[in-house]
């Protein structure tokens, strides 16, 4: 396990206005990661610098490795004022947060991220997405362009890029851009020359009135088509909501979008310390989607299905054509009597299917620490899985806290994971014991996950009994009710200052 992150380069007061909330200084969360298609030994890695209690980061930090995971350097982005963002370059916010990264098949290196000023749609607040690019491996960085900003009648959350494999002229970028008139469409942009300049932003699906997608995410196809996925929050009434997965595909760069076809519906009931029963800031909101030779397709998310509502696992459901069509959920995680949380989903060249995620086996009884382990589970068919420990136990209750109503410990709403060849590349965070002034830090460990190609787990899965398949599975109005109250939680816990929706 290898050390990425490091003391926070920013200081005191350096985005300009009073405190508003706890900044947690050196506490680094939410990592992603993308290997160079050009060298996989070479990686690029984003996460959040100095989390605060309220919502986002003093700045955005890119790490740079060019020994598969091991050495790392740091340079801060121009994403806010703490990170050498001005006026004049287009990064004069106070907060950032959802940082996302991706290398073309030139080796181009692009990087999205929101960034925004008060509290969410509140009076004089402004919300944008922007983007910084590098030619150069990640050594320097471009100012940002903005994609989109908003006045206080709108707030854009949960960014992802993706660069097109198959034409390093095209990047795309998703988000939701949730309004004050109550709505929340999918949104688009795209750039035709590697991320310079980027055309206008525009939605791309609304789900109408009371609803709204979130945690978009983009791949591309091996024949060039776009496959955008989200989670869709549908309201039933003034307070009650359901939430489904479904993805949306565009066959000409993004010009015309399909309608949505469905993936699975979402039944998180969310995750909570299993001592105090306080909750835990999870993943209930973001699924995650890989693609996989020949343009299969991977989804992962949070659902109860699997323990008839009491806790949840990792769900997952693949698609052999490209998005038209989806298979029944199956359990991920191995350990069936403690919840799990926040999976990433990633493919490597030979098929193989990676998902890491935490869970609470090493908990004890005691209320005072909450022990957690990283796992990385394998399978060649995405029915039969293998798993083996990446790090931990360490102590939850060491995180950053959220301090809206509800909230709890926050390691971030994803975590990062790729591959160098027959290597997974795992990047998570990791609280470190005993030191409030760094509370938790950015690590990769791609040692662990150095076992068994595709031949050898086809093998073990011809010997081993199919895992948990939900097909028989029948939501009771009780298991929805706690569903919808979930949702409701997980939404004031990822926007603070935000109206109930």
């Amino acid at each position: 396990m290898y050390l990425a992150s490091a003391l926070s380069p920013f200081t005191n007061g350096c985005d300009g206005v009073a405190a508003n909330g706890t900044v947690y200084v050196n506490a680094e969360v939410e990592p992603y990661v993308a290997a160079d298609p050009l060298n996989s030994q070479h990686l690029v890695a984003v996460w959040q610098e100095d989390r605060w209690s309220t919502g986002g980061a003093r700045g955005i930090v890119a790490g740079v490795s060019n020994d598969g995971g091991k050495n790392w350097t740091r340079r801060a982005l121009p994403f806010t004022r703490c990170g050498g963002g001005t006026p004049a370059n287009g990064g004069d916010y106070e907060r950032a947060s959802n940082p996302w990264v991706t290398i073309g098949p030139d080796g181009t290196a692009n990087v999205v991220a929101i960034a925004f000023n008060g509290l969410v749609l509140a009076a004089g607040s402004k919300s944008a997405v922007l983007a910084t690019r590098s030619t150069d491996g990640g050594n320097t960085w471009n100012a940002t362009s903005t994609l989109i900003v908003d006045a206080d009648i709108a707030f854009n959350d949960k960014d992802a890029i993706t660069a097109d494999p198959t034409d390093a002229h095209f990047v795309y970028a998703v988000w939701d851009r949730l309004t004050s008139d109550n709505v929340g469409p999918t949104y688009f942009a795209r750039s035709a020359d590697g991320g310079a300049t980027w055309q206008p932003a525009r939605a791309i699906y609304d789900p109408g009135v009371t609803n709204q997608t979130i945690s978009n995410a983009l791949v591309v196809l091996p024949n060039g088509t776009l496959v955008t996925m989200f989670l869709e929050l549908d309201a039933t009434s003034a307070t009650t909501f359901t939430a489904h997965i479904a993805v949306i595909r565009s066959s000409d760069g993004g010009a015309t979008w399909s309608a949505p076809i469905k993936v699975a519906d979402s039944l998180s009931v969310g995750t909570r310390d299993p001592d105090t029963g306080t909750l835990i800031r999870d993943s209930t909101l973001i699924p995650e989607i890989a693609v996989g030779p020949g343009g299969k397709l991977y989804v992962v998310w949070q659902d109860s299905r699997f323990s008839n509502g009491v806790r949840d696992d990792v769900a997952v459901s693949h698609s052999d054509d490209g998005g038209l069509s989806w298979s029944a959920p199956v359990r991920v995680n191995v350990s069936v009597s403690v919840a799990a949380f926040s999976p990433m989903v990633h493919v490597r060249a030979d098929g193989v299917i990676g998902v890491t995620y935490y869970d609470f086996r090493a908990n004890t009884t005691s209320t005072a620490t909450l022990p957690t382990e990283y796992w990385l589970t394998r399978s060649a068919d995405a029915v039969t899985w293998q798993e083996n420990q990446i790090a931990g136990p360490f102590d939850l209750n060491l995180a950053p806290v959220v301090s809206t109503p509800g909230s709890g410990d926050f390691l971030g709403d994803y975590q990062g994971l790729t591959s160098s060849g027959t290597l997974f590349q795992p990047l998570f965070t990791q609280t470190n014991a005993g030191d409030a002034s760094n509370r938790t830090d950015i690590y990769a460990a791609p040692a662990v996950s150095a076992t068994g190609g595709a031949s050898t787990l086809r093998a073990a899965a011809a010997a081993t009994p199919s895992a948990s398949v939900s097909e028989a599975f029948v939501v009771t109005a009780e298991l929805q009710q706690r569903v919808s109250d979930n949702l409701v939680q997980a939404m004031r816990r990822r926007l603070p200052g935000a109206q109930q929706r």
